[in-house]
């Protein structure tokens, strides 16, 4: 059966969903509580608009609602199409905080419905090539992860709704940074927060971030060094991963981020040079078609997603931690100039 889909939110994000959803399914609605801009969306495929979410989610043609709005509406909506008995893709982050998280897991819960949290990431890949690396034990034990993830903003980024502290719930940290407590989360398992500092340095966004430094420890010793950023002027991404017999360096997002590329070391004798494999994915970004993919296939087959509702509360708890900890330290940093 072809699944039936309502896309809530007409941006960049619910414009990306909905080219997967016609493709691999059957676009029935786009809602945007501007009309115009989702006749627009909805018109590409032949679909039906409204600028009502209420009514996309209630619509009994729909199996499937991806939200893909600013993270204020994430919840209500997602909890909305849940209760109705959809099944959900909610974008990242899984709401504003855990708290907001944790409604959603728990309607997800109660309506047997499944809920996938969109980390497109996981499907890029160079990114999935290292993984499976590091699951089949091919890099020794797992020293440390070190992630760069960031860009420099736009003309008048801090008047969009990232910029708004209601809308958004938090700055780059819950924008990019997300995706880099997941990945972290994903390649070591359980993690808690042993630092971080949450400057604004140059967007006008107060009480908003406009970078995160993080600095996340396993059970086992392991630690995971983030930086994310809005101020580094250059599309960057790099996600590197140490351990005892080698390590994997990925590059690149595609696009403005640069060519995918994993670069694989195999430590030699010590003080040697390593050998080094380098991989080039030039190929056409795909992560969303497989993150979609992923979607449709786990309703079919009846089993969790690749970023479940666990996985994505996870990460919100950790935001929580890392504002948290963040504000200690501010006022920590506060009291000692105040005595200098």
């Amino acid at each position: 059966m072809t699944l039936g889909v309502a896309i809530v939110g007409a941006g960049v994000i619910g414009t990306r969903r909905a080219a997967c959803a016609a493709g691999q399914s059957r676009l029935e609605v786009v809602a945007d509580i501007d009309e115009k801009r989702a006749a627009e969306l909805a018109r590409r495929y032949g679909s039906r608009h409204t600028a009502r979410w209420e009514d996309a989610v209630t619509d009994a043609r729909v199996d499937v609602v991806a939200v893909c709005t600013s993270n204020k509406f994430l919840a209500p909506i997602a909890i909305a199409a849940l209760e109705s008995g959809k099944h959900v893709l909610c974008e990242k982050p899984m709401g504003r905080n855990a708290d907001e998280a944790d409604h959603i897991a728990s309607a997800a819960r109660t309506a047997g419905r499944i809920l996938k949290v969109g980390f497109t990431l996981r499907f890029h890949p160079a990114l999935r090539q290292a993984r499976e690396l590091c699951a089949k034990g091919d890099l020794g034990p797992l020293f440390f992860i070190h992630a760069i993830y960031g860009h420099g903003g736009r003309l008048g980024y801090e008047k969009e709704w990232r910029g708004d502290p209601e809308l958004a719930g938090g700055g780059e940290l819950l924008d990019q940074g997300v995706h880099l407590l997941d990945l972290s989360r994903w390649f070591m398992g359980d993690l808690h927060v042993v630092a971080a500092v949450t400057p604004r340095w140059h967007w006008e966004v107060a009480p908003l971030e406009d970078n995160a430094f993080v600095l996340l420890q396993a059970p086992s010793s392991q630690v995971a060094s983030l930086h994310t950023s809005w101020t580094m002027w250059k599309n960057r991404f790099s996600f590197d991963v140490f351990g005892r017999d080698g390590y994997a360096r990925i590059d690149g997002l595609g696009g403005s981020y640069g060519v995918e590329t994993l670069t694989v070391g195999r430590k030699g004798t010590e003080g040697s040079v390593p050998e080094e494999t380098i991989t080039r994915y030039e190929q056409p970004d795909q992560s969303w078609e497989a993150d979609w993919r992923d979607l449709i296939t786990s309703i079919e087959e009846r089993r969790d997603p690749e970023v479940d509702s666990d996985a994505g509360f996870a990460v919100m708890r950790l935001v929580d931690e890392v504002y948290a900890r963040a504000a200690k330290t501010s006022h920590a940093a506060t009291q000692v100039s105040s005595r200098l």
